[in-house]
């Protein structure tokens, strides 16, 4: 949520570029985990959607790299949600090396 309130202070001329592939990508992390867990009584589906989270809180950095080199954030705030992102990313790590605490 943190990611959409920012994106409202970006240029409209990005809204259906960077705005919106931050925000899908963002979101998806989300989506991923939730679709993952509900099928965590399948092991291999359930690391695959947790996989496919961790890409896309990779693709998220990417997408807030882009953002600071526009100036359209903060150093100080890019570093923020780059350590945010990097605690999500250790969380999806040990989900997907641990399934079997999550069934």
């Amino acid at each position: 949520m943190e990611i959409f309130q920012i994106t409202k202070t970006f240029p409209k001329e990005e809204l259906f570029s960077l705005t919106s592939q931050i925000i899908g990508s963002s979101r998806s992390v989300c989506s991923n985990i939730s679709e993952g867990y509900r099928k965590r009584q399948y092991e291999k589906h359930f690391r695959s959607k947790i996989s496919d989270a961790d890409s896309e809180n990779s693709e998220t950095q990417l997408w807030l790299d882009f953002a600071y080199a526009c100036n359209y954030i903060s150093e100080e705030k890019r570093n923020d949600f780059q350590n945010k992102s990097e605690e999500v990313g250790k969380s999806l790590n040990y989900m997907m090396n641990n399934p079997d605490k999550f069934r």
